[in-house]
């Protein structure tokens, strides 16, 4: 069941909270860097085009490296757990990124708006809203068709057994799946 702010309580089967995990995991990152991005370029006096490109670029660092650090803490080596940061969320971050900033493009003034600016940090809020609205049908789609975060839930919940046969599961299971990153090994 969701809960929404207003009282209501939707139905949801688990790929639709698996979705709407994954699109929050993926808001957390893309907004840090978002953030960041816009914080440093705005401060430098950059121009707009350098304001999107850095921005995004942090948006795909700081999203890729919460995955890639929470992956790490399962037990994956380093080389596995960046190529399951990149299968688990490169779609998520493009997707929430595309959305997010064609709607500061096309909103008048935004991209002339200060960080003092009041229209910088509505915008900024409003469009990471919808981008996630959007998202998490694609992620969704990734998910039931075990991909995107579903590699992610195959290690969480391989966890569980990783005290058992010391190894966690990584993402493409050895099945010859697209990731290809089979099956990796604990250390330490």
């Amino acid at each position: 069941m969701l809960h929404t702010p207003r009282g209501y309580v939707l139905p949801m089967d688990s790929t639709w909270r698996m979705a709407v995990m994954a699109t929050r995991h993926c808001l957390t990152g893309c907004a840090a860097g978002e953030v960041a991005g816009m914080v440093l370029t705005t401060w430098w006096g950059w121009g707009n085009l350098a304001n999107i490109v850095v921005s995004v670029v942090l948006a795909f660092v700081f999203g890729w490296s919460l995955t890639f650090l929470g992956v790490r803490r399962a037990g994956l080596n380093v080389p596995t757990a960046a190529r399951t940061a990149l299968a688990s969320d490169t779609v998520s971050i493009l997707s929430m990124e595309t959305i997010d900033n064609v709607g500061l493009v096309v909103w008048p003034g935004v991209m002339d708006a200060g960080l003092e600016d009041w229209l910088f940090w509505a915008s900024l809020v409003v469009t990471l809203a919808i981008a996630f609205v959007v998202t998490v049908p694609v992620n969704h789609a990734l998910i039931k068709r075990g991909k995107g975060h579903a590699v992610m839930h195959n290690i969480h919940g391989a966890d569980q057994d990783h005290a058992h046969d010391g190894h966690a599961r990584g993402p493409g299971l050895g099945d010859g799946d697209d990731a290809g990153l089979g099956r990796a090994h604990h250390e330490g």
